[in-house]
């Protein structure tokens, strides 16, 4: 098939949020394909219908099969986390947008938009939502049946974003519209329509954390706090580490999860792994991850068991190999994407010679930053230097320098 289909948004007003011409097309046309809401729209079409039900790729084989001139219906602006798009890679498409729910939502509230944060939870998971949406002003929501508004509220709690107020826009535009502005606390118990959207607004400052939490903010084990990697130590193995926003990230022996929660707020449309063996470090690393409101997957468990459960990382970070250093490491250069980085902090020197002897054989160039920090500490009326323990920061990337 090689003319263009259509693809035409429609409200919750049916036929009356269309243009004229578009119903003259969808008439004439021959197959009319869309959500089963939207194809009730039209009970007296006298072509085929099509549901769109399941994967959208037998849709497209289905359309390309049968080539009928063929009108396919969408939700408002069929470009904004529609199948407008996804159309648009597939086959040749004509796309025809209405009015969409959030700009419904935007007028309802009389607000600008254009400073809003949008984030979909349609179809997909709420994991990672936290960081993606801490420190935003406005934020808004497109939902389903299970990311109701009531499972969001919840959510945000659980991570302490009271700070937002909500609103739900349910069935807008249509003849059973239903608006209101509430707190996430009455959002928690609030049965919602299905067909939703929710418009989050921060009434008040929240909490913020800058490239480098102090240590004394991080839950840690008591007595021996030296299970952390130090501030400074965790800015620079994040700066080798070579972060974007979408990284995949793993953490192996997390420990009390700094390193982790650093990573998340960085590669905030990302996701972060972390994986560690002893239970009360794992427990006070969920504790941090929900204070610095990173949604991050922390498990139980000594590396590399379980690393298969992890997606391919675009880089790890490795704050201890609990002993096992040759299957760890093969594992991790097995498994990291091409141009990803592995960082490996050790402090010792055999650590240190047996790793970078493991990279070698593995085909993995490395270089090494050795780092003495001293912070200044009060003694009577004067300061004085206290050392932390010298660290070697191991940076392997395969088969090319990383300087």
């Amino acid at each position: 098939m090689t003319k263009a289909i259509k693809v035409i948004g429609i409200g919750e007003q049916g036929k009356a949020s269309l243009l004229p011409v578009y119903l003259n097309w969808i008439e004439e046309c021959e197959l009319l394909v869309g959500g089963e809401r939207h194809l009730a729209f039209f009970p007296d079409f006298q072509g085929e219908k099509l549901p769109i039900k399941g994967g959208l790729s037998k849709v497209i084989e289905r359309i390309q099969e049968l080539g009928k001139e063929t009108v396919v219906l969408a939700s408002g602006d069929p470009l904004f986390f529609g199948i407008g798009s996804y159309l648009a890679k597939k086959m040749p498409v004509e796309i025809y947008p209405v009015l969409s729910s959030i700009q419904e939502a935007f007028a309802r509230i009389q607000e600008s938009w254009q400073d809003c944060t949008f984030i979909s939870v349609h179809g997909r998971s709420m994991k990672g939502l936290a960081q993606k949406m801490d420190g935003n002003d406005k934020v808004c929501l497109l939902t389903d049946a299970i990311n109701s508004p009531k499972e969001i509220a919840r959510y945000l709690l659980s991570f302490g974003m009271n700070e937002y107020k909500a609103f739900v826009g349910e069935a807008l535009g249509g003849s059973t519209e239903k608006t209101a502005w509430m707190k996430l606390e009455e959002m928690a118990d609030y049965e919602a329509d299905p067909l939703n959207v929710v418009i989050l607004k921060r009434k008040e400052a929240g909490p913020t954390w800058t490239l480098g939490i102090h240590d004394h903010e991080f839950y840690q084990r008591k007595p021996d706090k030296g299970l952390l990697t130090k501030k400074e130590i965790r800015v620079l193995s994040l700066s080798l580490l070579q972060l974007t926003r979408t990284s995949t990230v793993w953490d192996i022996g997390t420990c009390t999860g700094s390193m982790a929660i650093e990573a998340a707020r960085i590669s905030r449309d990302g996701a972060v792994f972390a994986i560690e063996k002893n239970e009360a470090d794992l427990e006070n690393c969920l504790k941090n991850s929900k204070k610095f409101r990173t949604d991050i997957t922390a498990i139980q468990g000594k590396a590399p068991e379980r690393l298969e459960e992890f997606p391919d990382p675009d880089a790890i970070f490795i704050g201890g190999t609990g002993g096992n250093m040759k299957e760890l490491l093969q594992v991790c250069c097995s498994r990291l994407k091409q141009d990803g980085r592995i960082v490996l902090n050790a402090v010792t020197i055999e650590t240190l010679s047996e790793a970078l002897q493991t990279f070698k054989e593995l085909g993995f160039q490395t270089t090494v930053t050795q780092a003495n920090i001293a912070r200044s500490k009060p003694i009577l009326h004067m300061n004085r230097f206290e050392s932390l323990n010298p660290i070697y920061m191991i940076c392997a990337h395969k088969g090319e320098n990383t300087e």
